[in-house]
């Protein structure tokens, strides 16, 4: 039967290419299979979700709280479905897992993508995969956007009217391109339809085509080695193959992850539909983002007000914070490949503390993401007395910038000490070994 289908399909050589395939054995690797994991676990429960989740914000009767016959209680179809899965068994545990899948599928891509850069296995010629994997990691926060707005409570009408207002505000064509993206002026009906195509069909699609060739060229081009390799076997792939080593490994992870995240799903609860209750007309202050946009809420929320008239088209400070900003922030990180000019290295990961000015650079951007995901928090810190309002984006915009230079400069410093310490345990191991033969010197 083997050599049968082997003659028709040539599992062989499937065999020897891809199933044979070496992984190094280091922690640090099992990142990018943690995000692989959520995201399949994601794609499970969005499908076993979206059987009973009904895409539309036509109005029908709560029945949960149905009003009387001659005021009934008219919800949204959408928040209403939402309120059905809660009801159903398992219904919020699935919820649960999808919702905490979510946002480990971002924190792991994060600290994959942090691996990637502090261990320089972005150059050549993996600067291709450092940008789609960033591509990745762009589109996975976009479809979790998306799937916060589908319960369509009072919290993801305010986030979502956000959202229209940020789209609306790009100069010219802002207004088209808002009505283009939601389906209408908002609030629209058409918006929920959309943002359900967009949440379970294309981002979903260019999600998994990147993921699927960000995994491609790693086979093709292979792991960078951890540095222990270079002491086995120099130049040369050390590692456990695919199919008879690696993928119980695997298995074995996937198990504990899925086990970690139903415990941590049993005993933590998700966004609460019913405490915000139905879209109205009632505002929600404070409204903030999940944690991975919230550096983007921060600058908004400490860049001055001002408004500029060109051409006909009006430049203010919403389209600055929220889309120029980030699009610089971004764009910084896909020129990392080119900027970086240290020596090649194609084979090794490599000491992040042998590359000070690079890893100086990087403490000092997430100090910096940091800084502004604390102003996000600008007014829970000024009703907590922290801040006062006059000074709050003062001495926010200090902070963003102060403590970033300050984690520049301690980390350079940190690292030219660790070298300091190395020259004198290289200068003492030369001394050592120097004795043995100043002694059988001194004996002749």
């Amino acid at each position: 039967m083997n050599q049968w289908l082997d003659e028709r399909l040539h599992l062989s050589r499937l065999n020897d290419k891809f199933l044979r395939k070496a992984f190094p054995v280091h922690h640090s690797f099992f990142l990018g299979e943690i995000t692989l994991f959520a995201l399949i676990i994601l794609i499970l429960t969005g499908i076993l979700l979206a059987l009973s989740y009904e895409p539309s914000n036509t109005l029908v009767v709560n029945s949960f709280d149905p009003g009387t016959a001659d005021k009934p209680n008219l919800v949204p179809a959408a928040y209403h479905s939402a309120l059905k899965i809660n009801a159903m068994p398992f219904g919020d545990m699935l919820r649960r897992i999808h919702h905490w899948c979510a946002n480990i599928m971002v924190a792991a891509s994060v600290i994959h993508m942090m691996r990637i850069y502090f261990t320089g296995a972005f150059k050549k010629p993996r600067e291709i995969n450092w940008w789609i994997g960033l591509l990745a990691m762009i589109f996975a926060g976009l479809t979790a956007v998306t799937g916060y707005i589908l319960p369509y409570d009072n919290y993801a009408y305010n986030t979502v009217k956000v959202v229209y207002g940020i789209t609306a505000s790009v100069p010219w064509v802002g207004p088209w391109l808002a009505q283009a993206a939601f389906a209408g002026n908002f609030p629209g009906e058409g918006i929920i339809p959309r943002i359900y195509g967009y949440h379970i069909m294309l981002l979903p699609m260019i999600l998994l085509g990147t993921v699927g060739a960000h995994m491609l060229i790693m086979v093709k081009q292979k792991h960078t080695q951890p540095g222990y390799a270079k002491r086995l076997a120099y130049k040369k792939i050390v590692g456990v193959p695919l199919m008879t080593q690696q993928t119980p490994i695997m298995l074995l992870l996937a198990l504990l992850f899925a086990g970690l995240v139903l415990l941590f799903s049993a005993f933590i609860p998700v966004h609460p539909v019913e405490f915000f209750g139905p879209p109205s007309t009632t505002p929600i202050n404070n409204i903030k983002p999940d944690w991975y946009l919230l550096w983007v809420f921060g600058a908004l929320a400490i860049i001055p007000s001002f408004e500029w008239h060109l051409l006909g088209g009006i430049i203010g400070s919403e389209f600055a914070g929220a889309m120029v900003f980030p699009g610089i922030v971004i764009g910084a990180l896909f020129l990392v490949p080119l900027l970086d000019r240290s020596k090649e290295n194609i084979y090794y990961a490599e000491n992040p503390t042998n590359h000070p000015v690079r890893l100086a650079a990087g403490v000092a951007f997430l100090a910096f993401l940091l800084m502004l995901s604390l102003a996000g928090y600008k007014p829970d810190l000024i009703s907590a007395g922290v801040l006062k309002t006059a000074s709050a984006n003062t001495v926010l915009w200090i902070l963003a910038i102060l403590v970033p230079a300050v984690a520049y400069f301690a980390t350079m410093a940190i690292v030219r000490g660790i070298a300091r310490l190395r020259e004198a345990d290289e200068r003492e191991r030369a001394a050592h070994a120097e004795l043995p033969s100043q002694g059988a010197h001194s004996h002749d």
